[in-house]
């Protein structure tokens, strides 16, 4: 009699394991309610969304070689010769540190009225979860003199040792991606694609003055606004944000 008293309560604690486990198949770094298309960020420490905003979180730091990695690092890689725009590379005083960034974007971008100016600093994450930041290295003071100091993969970290891309991150365009992939988010929640479209360059001539412009892309099939980086400055972003921005707090 006692033996098969015991019996359901061994198929209880069975089914309540059983439970745990299919509850334990959710990646713990998303929610289910993220859409697919956010989920690429595959450098973010957590994506989670509240229907209104996606909250990504990211350490900021690159998932490539850096010399601006310490050198015990096994991302360290030395780096001379020539960067971007043909600069003979130059190091800056600044390594690379780990952050603790939230961004905070809308999950449906909407058109602003206002186009406000991107900011000093962090305007949106690349897929890696490293940041974006505007064409300037100051307040309207142009990349020109920061240029040499880019590293083979085109990024560099400030004085905190935030890591960050004004230009192309080559790594995605020519590693992870392509030159024609989706590349990551402005603040705004509008998505940014590489230097290519169809086969062709993008060039500013092709795009608006926030730097983009409106069409069916891969991951968006019925069109959407969306941002295009090139070569020539501002690069990323131009006159502001195409749409309204979300928030990003480090």
């Amino acid at each position: 009699m006692k033996s098969f008293l015991r019996i359901p309560v061994v198929l209880g604690m069975s089914l309540a394991i059983f439970s745990c486990k299919k509850n334990d198949d959710t990646s713990p770094s998303t929610t289910n309610n993220v859409p697919d298309v956010y989920k690429k960020i595959y450098g973010a420490t957590s994506i989670t969304s509240d229907g209104t905003y996606i909250t990504i979180k990211t350490t900021g730091t690159p998932d490539h070689k850096s010399v601006y990695y310490a050198n015990g690092n096994s991302l360290y890689e030395n780096f001379s010769g020539t960067t971007f725009g043909g600069y003979t590379f130059a190091k800056n005083p600044n390594s690379i540190a780990t952050q603790n960034y939230t961004f905070k974007i809308p999950i449906n971008p909407t058109v602003s009225s206002t186009h406000p100016s991107t900011p000093l600093g962090a305007i949106g994450v690349a897929l890696n979860g490293v940041p974006f930041y505007n064409q300037y290295a100051g307040p309207n003071q142009s990349l020109t003199n920061e240029m040499a100091s880019f590293d083979q993969y085109w990024g560099h970290p400030q004085q905190s040792g935030g890591y960050h891309y004004h230009v192309e991150p080559t790594y995605l365009t020519s590693v992870k991606a392509s030159k024609s992939s989706l590349l990551g988010f402005l603040l705004d929640g509008y998505p940014v694609y590489g230097p290519e479209e169809n086969g062709a360059s993008v060039t500013n001539a092709m795009l608006d003055v926030y730097h983009g412009h409106t069409h069916a892309t891969t991951e968006y099939p019925n069109g959407i606004y969306h941002y295009h980086i090139t070569n020539t400055d501002p690069y990323i972003n131009g006159s502001g944000f195409y749409g309204m921005p979300g928030t990003v707090t480090q």
